[in-house]
């Protein structure tokens, strides 16, 4: 049943027989709509991300004429609106420098407009983190639906994701085993449809969180993004927003410590992306959750890997989809998490889970006979990162993972891009690449520059990986010995910018330590003697400025410090900015 007029935030602005609510009223009627149409009924904002610039969101007109549908149906009257768009592959220098931009973007247009509820449609990696971020700290009921996977590419014969297998044909390339012509056959074939990559890529990993959180309807993650069964679930998506406006729903009662628990655990147990830590402490940040590195490692430790999935595994997202999808994956994984966590569905965790185990074992397995034990991720510290960072043990070289070798040190990317294919450069395959002033405020933005290239003439030798360290991020899609999120990062001061060529670098990440091993009172002089970039000095104007100064370091998510926790509660906003007379006229 419907709540009374009075009961909806939107009767702020459209039920009073004042100037205001004249105002508000007219302005409707000025585009069309009767009072009939909205006049009463929860109004529903579709946040739309869609953009000629992102392809992996570029069929979101129609997903959101099908959220539309089922709010309608369901009783509620949809108003669309866009916010900016973040596309992995054309926006520069990252998608990552404008994630927090993205995600105030949200959150005031939330705030600002008279919306009961609201979907969040995204698909592109930062675009999921970013619309979660603004809505938690907005915190008025909101379903997200994300885009989906992309069409699997097929080059000679074999489907392939979009990055996974891309950066083993590279380095083909560069070792002279791939010809270019066959190279830009690849190109053609490489992008066969929209949607996000389809692989356990971020977005995907991103996807399959959002389910993990419950903060969508179970089954929505892997539903291909041209299958007709995207559209229904839209469809679906917009009527629960409905139900989420009259009951009042919000993101804060959902994305419980509880929740988070299920997402890391989700994360592990499909080979997740490690960017995924970073928007995870972003957003929980958004709503007072005290999440920290630890925790991914503690619940690393129990949770397998159970979904064959590259990078990871051998499959695509679109065969876990034909297994069961994420629910499937979540009914496998049942006994590690907390089944009374609240959905979005007012349902619990437990409430959602299908009653059968997945389909196919050879894509989903059984918690009792996983594809790889647990420990898939590992937070390291250690005197090279004070405060944490992270390896993608299932997507690492295992011999590798217990390392010493010489530094070959990079300055940056600039330097990275001029020397690593140099014939002269003093490397081997003990060496440890090491980039700096790849971080939040040095690069800026922390790009995805973590999975350094193999220099060519090891490549030529058979090298294939190598231990490589930077205060950079990954690509989800990406694989190797990376060690990601050193913090804190060089350019705020962090020992990273202290490594000299030559220096023993110790990995372990079995037992969780990564040192460079060189005395105490050596770095106490190169401490003495570095003189790390001032934000101002990085950027001067604009956002970029504001970033630089303001970010965190990743092991805080990398969110603006200003923007943790959330803002006024709807029910909280103050009245006197609905009453007297409104400016404009």
């Amino acid at each position: 049943m419907a709540p009374s007029p009075g009961g909806l935030r939107s009767a702020k602005w459209f039920a009073g027989q004042d100037v205001p609510g004249f105002v508000h009223r007219s302005a409707m009627r000025a585009s069309g709509f009767s009072r009939m149409a909205f006049e009463g009924r929860p109004i529903v904002g579709i946040c739309n991300s869609w953009s000629e610039v992102v392809n992996c969101n570029m069929h979101f007109r129609g997903m959101a004429d099908a959220v539309r549908r089922g709010v309608l149906a369901a009783g509620g009257f949809p108003l669309e609106f866009p916010t900016i768009s973040l596309g992995e592959q054309l926006m520069k220098p990252t998608t990552m420098l404008f994630r927090n931009l993205m995600a105030m973007d949200v959150e005031e247009s939330i705030r600002a407009y008279p919306f009961d509820s609201v979907v969040l449609l995204g698909g592109c990696d930062k675009t999921v983190p970013a619309q979660l971020m603004g809505a938690a700290s907005a915190d008025v009921p909101a379903i997200m639906l994300t885009g989906g996977p992309a069409a699997p590419a097929v080059f000679r014969g074999k489907q392939i994701g979009v990055g996974t297998d891309l950066w083993e044909y590279i380095d083909d390339v560069r070792a002279g085993r791939m010809s270019m012509a066959d190279y830009e056959k690849l190109e053609a074939a490489a992008g066969p449809s929209r949607g996000h990559c389809p692989e356990m890529g971020t977005a995907s990993t991103m996807a399959t969180l959002v389910e993990g959180l419950g903060m969508t309807l179970p089954g929505t993650a892997a539903v291909p993004a041209m299958d007709s069964r995207r559209l229904q679930v839209a469809e679906e998506c917009g009527a629960r927003a409905v139900g989420l406006a009259t009951e009042g729903l919000r993101p804060s009662h959902i994305m419980t410590a509880e929740a988070f628990d299920n997402a890391i655990t989700l994360m592990l147990a499909v080979g997740g992306s490690t960017n995924a830590i970073v928007h995870l402490l972003a957003i929980a940040g958004r709503v007072g959750i005290p999440l920290h590195l630890d925790r991914f490692h503690e619940l690393s430790a129990r949770t397998p890997l159970v979904v064959n999935v590259r990078p990871a595994g051998e499959h695509l997202v679109e065969q876990v989809f034909h297994a069961g999808g994420i629910p499937a994956v979540m009914k496998a994984v049942e006994d590690l998490l907390h089944p009374d966590a609240l959905t979005v569905t007012g349902k619990t965790v437990a409430d959602n889970l299908p009653t059968t185990a997945a389909t196919d074992t050879s894509v989903i397995a059984a918690l009792d006979s996983p594809f790889q034990p647990p420990n898939g991720l590992a937070v390291v510290r250690g005197n090279l990162a004070p405060d944490g960072a992270v390896i993608k043990c299932s997507a690492a070289s295992p011999e590798l993972l217990v390392h010493q070798g010489p530094a070959v040190v990079f300055e940056n990317m600039k330097d990275l891009m001029a020397r690593f294919d140099d014939p002269d450069l003093d490397v081997s395959p003990d060496s440890v690449l090491v980039l700096r002033s790849a971080g939040p405020r040095g690069a800026p933005g922390m790009p995805e520059w973590g999975q350094l290239p193999i220099p060519s003439k090891l490549l030529r030798q058979g090298v294939t990986d190598m231990v490589r360290i930077s205060d950079a991020r990954m690509s989800g899609t990406a694989y190797g010995t990376c060690v990601l999120h050193v913090s804190p990062e060089s350019a705020a001061g962090g020992p990273l910018g202290l490594v000299r060529d030559g220096d023993i670098i110790s990995l372990d990440a079995r037992a969780g330590r990564l040192d460079m091993l060189v005395s105490d009172d050596e770095l106490t002089t190169r401490r003495t003697e570095f003189r790390p970039q001032p934000p101002h000095a990085i950027a001067a104007r604009g956002y970029t400025a504001m970033y630089v100064d303001r970010v965190l370091q990743a092991d805080r998510g990398c969110d603006f410090d200003f923007l943790v926790g959330r803002s006024q509660r709807p029910e909280d906003e103050p009245d006197a900015i609905f009453e007297g007379w409104v400016g404009g006229w």
